[in-house]
């Protein structure tokens, strides 16, 4: 059986974007006029550094986040467990499942759940993170640094700075546009719209953040 993607394509695209707006907040903010080397070089090492620790702080948030859904799903156990008889395991396990779920399971389908949850091993704890989610962390931060590579890489390899300039806020623009055509795709709206309504919102995210001084 293949080994499931440590995140999955939303995910992935999510933190993607997100990175693409911090380093965008960098990069904006430098202008033609002003776009010497040491400018140039002083945005180079606050962008990447700015990347690193909002990548640091994303994986951190995804464990956390980890840590409190192995709560809930500890929890839930041990409420169906210790119900009074089977209608209030029923009762405890339809109130735990996600609504849209919960709404189309029948009784006969939430007592063969209940039967199963009811005959495991009562936990004593929920328990410590497993190695996947440290590598899904892992995989969180790497995704908010390597949307900055390819911003700020036409600084490194592409003279003069003003094209430098040029070109980092083209190939920003066509990944804005690029993850939210993909997103539209997973979730079934208008890849062109959903695209467009990104770039736009990218944008205009970073213009606020750059204005508030981020």
């Amino acid at each position: 059986m293949p080994r499931r993607p440590l995140l999955d394509p939303m995910d992935r695209l999510s933190e993607l974007l997100f990175g693409l707006i911090m380093v965008l907040t960098f990069t904006g903010t430098i202008s033609a006029a002003d776009s010497g080397r040491e400018t140039v070089r002083t945005m180079l090492f606050a962008a990447l550094g700015c990347n690193l620790a909002w990548g640091i702080v994303d994986g951190v948030m995804y464990l956390m986040a980890c840590m409190a859904e192995r709560g809930r799903r500890f929890a839930l156990v041990r409420r169906v467990q210790a119900a009074a008889d089977a209608a209030a395991g029923r009762r405890a396990l339809a109130e735990g499942l996600p609504e849209e779920l919960g709404a189309l399971l029948g009784d006969a389908e939430l007592e063969a759940i209940r039967s199963r949850v009811f005959a495991l091993p009562s936990p004593a704890s929920p328990g410590r993170l497993g190695r996947d989610a440290w590598l899904e962390a892992l995989a969180v931060f790497a995704w908010v640094v390597v949307a900055t590579l390819p911003v700020v890489a036409p600084f490194v390899f592409v003279r003069p700075a003003m094209t430098a300039l040029r070109v980092s806020n083209a190939v920003a623009l066509v990944m804005l546009f690029g993850t939210g055509f993909a997103l539209g795709r997973l979730s079934g709206r208008h890849p062109g719209a959903v695209g467009l309504a990104t770039l736009l919102l990218g944008l205009v995210l970073v213009a606020l953040t750059i204005a508030l001084g981020g």
